[in-house]
């Protein structure tokens, strides 16, 4: 199982960043998919997840409005479109692969900073 994050980068707050996370190594379209993030000293925390069928969608009461998770299965790759960036996303954002129980397979994370 691979998972490669990518579209991070530096950006002005209000800005936008579009995430991919392009998965191999398995059947992707019959894994709900994740998105978690990571600030410097803080835990990792749940941002948004996506059921199998690009339906059912969950989010972090900090990012609803204002980030969007959707998937393309027959790329296998998983998206996060954040909008309205504020400094307080910036982390590192981790996509994941949930079993059915867990969270089991992760991706190398790509850098969010978000500053003027």
């Amino acid at each position: 199982v691979q998972l490669q994050a990518s579209g991070g980068g530096l950006v002005q707050p209000g800005g936008s960043l579009r995430l991919s996370c392009a998965a191999s190594g398995f059947t992707f379209s019959s894994y709900r998919m994740g998105w978690f993030r990571q600030a410097p000293g803080k835990e990792r925390e749940f941002v948004a997840s996506m059921m199998r069928m690009n339906i059912f969608a969950n989010y972090a009461d900090s990012v609803k409005g204002r980030f969007t998770i959707s998937r393309d299965n027959a790329k296998n790759t998983v998206y996060l479109q954040m909008n309205n960036l504020k400094p307080e996303d910036t982390a590192v954002y981790y996509c994941a692969t949930h079993n059915g129980s867990v969270y089991n397979y992760w991706g190398q994370g790509t850098q969010v900073t978000v500053s003027s």
